[in-house]
């Protein structure tokens, strides 16, 4: 039908050069998880080859085949398993350590600002040390046990999780809770209805930051003091001369670590269904 005919040529919108690898409603026209795959390719297959035309020294990069051998050889032995389970216990402990001080004491210096002269000096004193310059005073209180890796993974962690529950708490719209006031809601009731909601995507921004802040100080006490996990796969295989085991360490860690990462960023996305559209999105969105 013309009439058909031309309300369709009339929909069509041309699409401009911002547009390019996008469909015209502003939708990526390809999926992002195989856009996103473009580099990581591109650099397996640059290793590949520099790997079989002798680009480098194969002590210092393995080939592809030789980490994938490894990789097979410490998942049939249960080195691997092991290792990720032991870091993976470590993280859950610690981070929960520093959740179950950092949320609390956010939530209340937000809602008492001049609380905040008591704690502002010691709490600034302690975000400027690094975790693992604190590491050698740890193990000889600790000893090389479970204490002193959850002790720097809750220092790595706190602070990222307190301050954006902090921010989040104080940026709680003013008109709201003085509406909530007329309406004779009580401290609490205003807390869970207003305050908390308002807050709650700033603290799963905290959440999501300190969880990967976690990997990286344990990493870091696993490399110094550990007997198991991820760190010390790396750190037994330095002594070793193993890089092929190093790589695989390495390469498990940022698969770990982005997977972890993106199935809290779902979970978050869930618990906060009304935060912007700009902040709803990830990587592979």
């Amino acid at each position: 039908m013309p009439g058909e005919d031309s309300a369709s040529i009339r929909n069509l919108r041309p699409c401009r050069k911002e547009h390019v690898g996008y469909a015209c409603d502003g939708r990526s026209s390809a999926h992002p998880l195989f856009s996103g795959m473009l580099f990581p390719v591109l650099a397996l297959l640059f290793w590949w080859i520099g790997s079989r035309l002798g680009l480098w020294n194969a002590f210092l990069l393995p080939s592809p085949e030789a980490v994938i051998g490894a990789a097979w050889k410490l998942t049939l032995n249960g080195q691997l398993p092991a290792g990720i389970l032991s870091s993976t216990l470590r993280i859950v402990a610690g981070f929960g350590a520093s959740c179950a001080l950092a949320l609390p004491l956010g939530v209340l210096l937000g809602l008492r600002p001049a609380w905040g002269r008591l704690f502002y000096p010691t709490l600034e004193f302690l975000r400027h040390v690094p975790p693992l310059a604190l590491l050698p005073l740890l193990i000889l209180w600790f000893g090389i046990g479970e204490g002193s890796k959850m002790v720097v993974i809750l220092l790595a962690t706190f602070f990222p999780v307190f301050l954006n529950t902090l921010d989040g708490v104080r940026r709680c719209d003013a008109g709201l809770i003085e509406v909530g006031r007329s309406l004779n809601l009580t401290g609490t009731q205003r807390f869970r209805r207003i305050i908390f909601p308002s807050a709650l995507p700033s603290i799963l921004t905290g959440l999501r930051l300190g969880l990967g802040y976690s990997w990286r100080a344990l990493i870091g006490a696993e490399l110094i003091a550990a007997s198991s996990g991820l760190g010390y796969m790396i750190h037994d295989a330095e002594s070793l001369s193993r890089s092929d085991v190093i790589v695989v360490g390495i390469l498990a860690l940022g698969l770990i670590g982005g997977m972890s990462d993106h199935l809290f960023f779902r979970l978050a996305r869930a618990a906060a269904p009304w935060k912007g559209a700009s902040v709803r999105r990830d990587g592979w969105d």
